[in-house]
């Protein structure tokens, strides 16, 4: 049942509006002034109100200009006598979606409220789609819906709120830090410390300095006692990135913390007691490290208690283009040039899936960031590209690669079923805009998908 809010100083109209929309099925709730209507719209789930427009206190435009702060998309109609016509235009001018004029015909009145109703609706429904989209689609700020992609957040979601600890796999540049966070702030521990750590970053002894922390005079420079990260990460999260270019010293130390829960510092003798999640990272396949004799088999084990394996770029290509508008709306604030970039054209997009990305996502963004500061248009072309990124594009087509004997008409059918699965991918199976991509008609197309025997069923 939707819910209105009348708001009127006079009792009268108020008692014969809620009979009036009680009897068309919806719920009235009532107001005499627009303090009290603001407090209510704050409280409830509310899908119009109805205000007056002249009333003591707060009069009906600056109770519009709240009611849209709170809730830009609330349609508000306004109540108002002849003498106040100018007014309620001003309220049009200000978001109100419509008026109407007193004494009111109650028939005109239920038009007018089923419509605003109905025109809500719609943008609830809206919302609620956006929503269901960025959940699927998005975990913090790790976003894809590929499903590689949609598998990661499934593992985040369930692993979460556990205190186990986490091993992410990937190439560098896919994102491990994003999902160590997401795990993190999907956690009981989201308001306690998220601290990072990157293994291979730092000497050995330095790096036990920067873990453990150390006392006063531990050794040369320690001038002063230091708590280190894990200390600091107590009761939180800590991060190990590049965990494969931790020492076999620096292995064993950690091992003992993960077992007994303590540490201790640099030069020091009395044990300190941290409760930590350890999450830990590696562009490196730890497995095979243990069975190289790299890394400690009973840390491997300890570390390994749930894996997550991120795929590079150039195996969830389908997510590439939510990730290039994704960073085109982050980096827009930096643009000096007084036009908002829009996209990407359809040349740009076929390099982006063309190419293979050997730096993954933070490549991409890399790209995305250059670009949103020197591409002077609405729309991101091939030009804007930088010179050694056009040069380095794969290229599905190597004549090289050819055999001088292959039969032309085998060759040119391979290479149009190619660019037919390229499109239909970057589409997700939109056969309008696969067509359109590609030149053709929707009836060509689809003639080609069955010559080809293509598989055109939704991939979400």
């Amino acid at each position: 049942m939707e819910t209105i809010l009348v708001v009127d100083d006079e009792k009268n109209y108020l008692l014969v509006l809620s009979e009036v929309l009680q009897d068309e099925g919806y719920e009235v709730l009532t107001a005499q002034g627009g303090h009290e209507a603001l407090d209510i719209q704050k409280s409830s789930d509310l899908d119009l109100i109805l205000t007056d427009m002249k009333m003591p206190g707060m009069d009906g435009i600056e109770l519009l200009e709240n009611i849209k702060a709170l809730d830009p998309d609330l349609p508000v109609i306004m109540m108002t006598a002849h003498g106040t016509v100018d007014k309620a235009v001003e309220a049009m001018q200000k978001g109100a979606y419509s008026y109407i004029l007193k004494p009111f015909d109650n028939e005109r009145l239920t038009i007018y409220v089923k419509k605003a109703v109905s025109l809500y609706q719609v943008v609830k429904d809206n919302r609620l789609l956006r929503e269901t989209v960025e959940y699927q689609y998005r975990f913090g700020n790790f976003i894809g819906k590929s499903k590689a992609i949609r598998d990661v957040f499934e593992t985040i979601r369930k692993v979460a709120p556990s205190n186990a600890t986490v091993l992410i796999e990937g190439e560098s540049g896919t994102g491990k830090e994003l999902v160590a966070k997401s795990i993190h702030f999907n956690s009981s521990r989201r308001d306690k410390p998220f601290i990072a750590v990157n293994c291979s970053a730092l000497a050995e002894n330095l790096l036990e300095s920067e873990l453990f922390g150390h006392e006063k005079g531990a050794f040369t420079g320690a001038v002063a006692r230091k708590k280190g990260r894990f200390e600091l990460a107590d009761h939180g999260t800590l991060f190990l990135d590049e965990i494969g270019e931790l020492s076999q010293n620096l292995q064993v130390k950690l091992l003992r913390v993960l077992q007994e829960k303590t540490f201790e510092l640099v030069g020091g003798t009395r044990p300190i007691t941290a409760d930590i999640r350890v999450i830990t990272a590696t562009n490196k396949n730890l497995r095979e490290e243990m069975l190289r004799g790299r890394f400690r088999e009973d840390l491997f084990y300890r570390l390994n208690v749930v894996r997550i394996e991120l795929p590079p770029l150039k195996q969830r290509k389908e997510d590439i283009r939510l990730l290039v508008n994704h960073f085109i709306d982050k980096y827009a604030p930096e643009r000096k040039v007084n036009i908002p970039v829009k996209g990407v054209d359809q040349e740009v997009d076929r390099l982006f899936f063309d190419y293979s990305w050997p730096g993954n996502v933070r490549e991409l963004e890399n790209l995305i960031e250059r670009v949103m500061i020197l591409c002077p248009n609405d729309t991101v072309r091939v030009s804007d590209l930088p010179k050694d990124f056009r040069d380095n594009v794969h290229n599905a087509l190597h004549l090289e690669g050819i055999p001088s004997d292959a039969p032309l008409y085998e060759t040119l059918a391979s290479i149009e079923k190619a660019m037919i699965e390229r499109a239909l991918k970057m589409t997700d199976n939109v056969q309008a805009h696969a067509a359109a991509m590609l030149g053709i008609g929707k009836s060509g197309l689809n003639q080609k998908i069955k010559k080809y025997n293509l598989d055109v069923s939704s991939k979400r």
